[in-house]
């Protein structure tokens, strides 16, 4: 099968667990496992895909919502897993064993070619290790993966800068978080420049963004406290508008992703 574009799925987005698969039609990839190995079955299942289907896992961070079944599932398929050098020391004992031959590292900053997919990982703020979202690319069409950072550094942006679909970050809205029953270290943790993005940090990321060739920004990582997938958007649109960045939803749309259930399959060259 020839190279048909990028194709991708948020098998699930959340604070209870995530996971995204990006395909060419040779090569299939998945960002982080973040579930029980039963629920990531469950969930390819529901896309038209199983564990044998995959070429491989990228990490994004060692986070257990990120990598609770990525010890199983890449034992079970045989599959490589590919993170940066302090990622692999630091999820070490939560994933168990893996073989030599699957424990591939991909330095932040780096790009590999996985058939003709190139995809390029760069740094990221957040709690953890070494966190960092993903570039995919076929040479046309471009994906990028950012979630789980405190802020948008200028690198970040530039990362993701010509995207034609993202998916970002809007974690929270900062007044429920503030009345929210979380303990204040917490909440602080989450506020700070090392936690998440709220919803209205995301809308000026793409107000900064938005070029006209950006089609589509799938909202991700809703908190399940602190945020509604209505008043993500809302709140998007909202911080996008007052610094002057108005769209038709012909020209862009933001999207939804789930804790519970994927996304339906997206072609990123698709209007």
């Amino acid at each position: 099968m020839g190279n048909m574009g990028l194709r991708f799925t948020i098998l699930s987005s959340g604070s209870t667990g995530n996971a995204t698969v990006v395909t060419d039609g040779e090569i299939t990839l998945m960002i982080d496992a973040g579930f029980s190995a039963r629920r990531i079955d469950e969930l390819l299942l529901e896309r038209g895909l199983t564990g044998e289907n995959l070429t491989g896992i990228l990490v994004t961070h060692e986070h257990s919502d990120h990598i609770k079944g990525l010890g199983a599932v890449a034992r079970k398929y045989n599959l490589p897993i590919y993170a940066n050098e302090k990622t692999w020391q630091a999820m070490e004992k939560s994933i168990g064993s893996i073989p030599e031959e699957n424990r591939c590292l991909l330095g932040t900053g780096e790009a590999r070619d996985f058939g003709s997919m190139r995809v390029e990982s760069f740094g990221i703020s957040h709690d953890a290790a070494e966190p960092v979202g993903y570039t995919f690319s076929d040479g046309r069409e471009k994906l990028s993966v950012c979630t789980d950072l405190g802020y948008a550094s200028d690198k970040v942006k530039q990362a993701i800068a010509d995207s034609d679909v993202l998916v970002l970050e809007a974690n929270h809205d900062i007044e429920m978080l503030r009345m929210g029953r979380y303990p204040w270290n917490i909440k602080r943790r989450i506020l700070g420049d090392m936690g998440h993005l709220s919803n209205e940090a995301s809308g000026e990321v793409l107000s900064d963004l938005l070029n006209g060739r950006m089609k589509r920004t799938y909202l991700a990582h809703l908190s399940k406290e602190h945020n509604m997938l209505d008043l993500a958007k809302m709140s998007v649109r909202s911080a996008m508008e007052d610094r002057g960045c108005f769209y038709k939803d012909s020209e862009f749309r933001l999207c939804d992703t789930y804790a519970d259930r994927p996304t339906p399959w997206d072609r990123v060259g698709e209007p």
